[in-house]
């Protein structure tokens, strides 16, 4: 993972401002994000794409995509594969 230790603090104060609580993991050359809920989530896209935006904002305009995972929403190979090669923020 190419972050900084500023840039990974940025990217958890954004991601814990949104409600509720996150837990996430990110890897890739650009940012590639997965936040995962304990709590179900009403409009997953819209949160998606908030968060993406922010983090790009404050990231310079470095490329962001992010992958939600909430136990209201299918569960896809993705999600498992975030979890196993992800790197803990």
């Amino acid at each position: 993972m190419r972050l900084t230790d500023t840039q990974r603090q940025t990217i958890q104060r954004i991601v814990h401002e949104e409600p509720p609580p996150l837990d996430d993991t990110a890897r890739g050359g650009d940012i590639d994000l997965f936040v995962e809920l304990d709590k179900p989530v009403e409009h997953p896209a819209q949160l998606s794409a908030r968060l993406s935006v922010r983090i790009m904002r404050a990231m310079h305009g470095r490329n962001v995509d992010v992958l939600v995972s909430a136990p209201n929403l299918s569960e896809q190979t993705i999600h498992k594969l975030a979890r196993e090669q992800g790197v803990r923020l």
